[in-house]
């Protein structure tokens, strides 16, 4: 992995636990975080990434489910999102998260979400994902705003293994964008 992983916050720590505050205008600060998010997503090879990820607790995402290689990068930056629609059939898939390096954990989703944001030009976009890997990447990084992680989805026994298994994980070594 690149050095840039190491700009990715690892749970347990207290960030990722916190309600994000709303983006009141898209400044050079903001722009250039976004463009950082998407530096560290693309080398630590994730497809998503939140901004408290990176330690900032701002409402920012940055999202590209079709990346291939370096040529193909399409990354969409959502500001303040929300989802507006959350529907359809529960679906439970495998996930991982680059602040929970080396596991991955079965959260249950509701297959069509509608999400609602800014982008980086102001303007307010809408999003349409069902039954792929953009849905599931919209709810979760769109949870990383207001403090849920991957493992809040879990029942209390899943959540203890989940965590015994970052731990070990951590310990053996594994870096954000690794999973099981």
């Amino acid at each position: 992995m690149a050095d840039l992983a190491d700009d990715i916050v690892v749970a347990p720590d207290e960030r990722l636990k916190t309600e994000c505050a709303r983006i009141e205008e898209i400044t050079p600060e903001i722009r250039a975080l976004a463009e950082r998010m998407a530096e560290d997503m693309y080398a630590t090879e994730g497809c998503g990434i939140a901004a408290p990820q990176v330690g900032e607790l701002v409402q920012l995402v940055v999202i590209d489910c079709d990346y291939v290689d370096s040529d193909n990068r399409n990354p969409y930056v959502l500001i303040n999102p929300e989802i507006v629609v959350a529907d359809g059939e529960e679906h439970e898939l495998s996930e991982g998260c680059l602040s929970f390096p080396g596991i991955t954990v079965r959260v249950s989703r509701p297959s069509h979400v509608i999400v609602r944001a800014r982008n980086l030009d102001g303007d307010l976009m809408q999003y349409e994902a069902r039954d792929n890997l953009l849905a599931v990447c919209l709810q979760h990084e769109i949870d990383h705003l207001h403090g849920v992680t991957m493992i809040d989805h879990l029942s209390a026994s899943q959540r203890m293994v989940a965590l015994r298994d970052l731990a070990a994980a951590k310990a053996a070594g594994a870096r954000p964008g690794e999973t099981a």
